[in-house]
């Protein structure tokens, strides 16, 4: 039986072709072709996926865009029994508008190791390398855990990089660490790609730090564990929330007080994370339509190993069975 290692080349696959079918409408204002195309050409390659796959999650819904269905079931059935957390489009309104950072990503594991936070508001996240594990908690202040990071990795803060959203109610967030003096980073949309530069050496970023959806959350859990740093997640209280928002929360399992570790989203040591770029970004060059094909970057991580692969693809489409469509 195909063992859950070797198949980091087919999900490689299934997140380029999410870029690629993304890529085809860059900067043209219409999201929902774009997560229908990249959703389309994704599941073709997944339902080719030697796996008995089911995914458990899938982003999309809450904002009634097309997505892959609730414990939709994926592969050939032939394969590894696991789980899937797909968001075909991380960035769909930076594609939309043809800015940075979007990319197609994915996280697989065996069955009953993913945990995700329901899709019910926002999540306050933190992400870094592995120097700062069991040093930082969701307990201290802001220019507390930038302090400790900071001292950790032996960088001043004039030279200490945040990278985060930016959006309205980061607002605050973002005036205590200006006052701090870090370098900042704000993105479009992706924060999936954002948690995950933080854990690559030499990447320049430090930090990933703002509230963000719960479905992202452990899809950079996956990645983030892989290569060996620490993510930290918990409940987002907005002044905006309505009234019942935690009720609902808490009713689903969810503990609205609990910082949940990078473990505890994805458990146990067999996971694997893959991403394709779709416009350029931190992480990830965006795809490169070329005569009769296209040119995607990815990047899979994996565990037990702990091995990161980057690779480029060159694609034809004219005899492929899933791109010939293109042309």
């Amino acid at each position: 039986m195909t063992s859950l290692r070797s198949l980091s080349p087919s999900l490689t696959r299934i997140t380029t072709a999410g870029a690629v079918g993304a890529a085809l409408h860059i900067g043209k204002g219409d999201p929902d072709k774009i997560d229908q195309t990249a959703l389309d050409f994704s599941r073709a390659v997944l339902n080719q996926t030697e796996v008995d796959g089911e995914v458990i999650c899938c982003e999309g819904p809450k904002d009634n865009a097309p997505a892959f269905s609730f414990k939709e079931k994926v592969g050939t059935g032939n394969g590894p029994k696991v789980e899937f957390i797909i968001d075909q489009v991380d960035g769909t309104t930076a594609t939309s508008k043809g800015k940075k950072d979007a990319i197609s990503a994915l996280c697989c594991a065996p069955a009953g190791c993913l945990q995700v936070l329901p899709d019910d508001g926002y999540y306050f996240k933190v992400a870094t390398d592995g120097k700062s594990k069991g040093k930082i908690n969701l307990d201290m202040s802001v220019e507390e855990i930038v302090k400790t990071i900071a001292k950790l990795k032996n960088r001043p803060l004039a030279n200490f990089t945040v990278i985060m959203l930016e959006r309205d109610r980061h607002n605050e967030l973002l005036a205590t660490l200006r006052k701090l003096g870090v370098r900042i980073i704000l993105i479009a949309d992706g924060d999936i790609g954002g948690s995950i530069v933080t854990c690559l050496p030499d990447s320049g970023v430090d930090l990933l730090i703002g509230a963000g959806a719960g479905a992202e959350a452990t899809i950079a859990a996956v990645a983030v564990k892989c290569l060996g740093g620490t993510m930290l997640v918990k409940v987002w209280k907005d002044k905006k929330d309505d009234a019942k928002r935690m009720d609902r929360l808490k009713a689903a399992g969810v503990d609205v007080t609990k910082t949940y570790t990078e473990d505890e989203l994805a458990k146990g040591n067999e996971m694997i994370f893959a991403a394709s770029g779709v416009t350029k970004g931190e992480m990830l060059d965006g795809v490169r339509f070329t005569a009769g094909g296209a040119i995607v970057q990815s990047i899979c991580t994996r565990l037990p190993s702990g091995t990161l692969e980057w690779s480029t693809t060159n694609l034809k489409f004219r005899d492929h069975p899933i791109y010939k469509q293109i042309t």
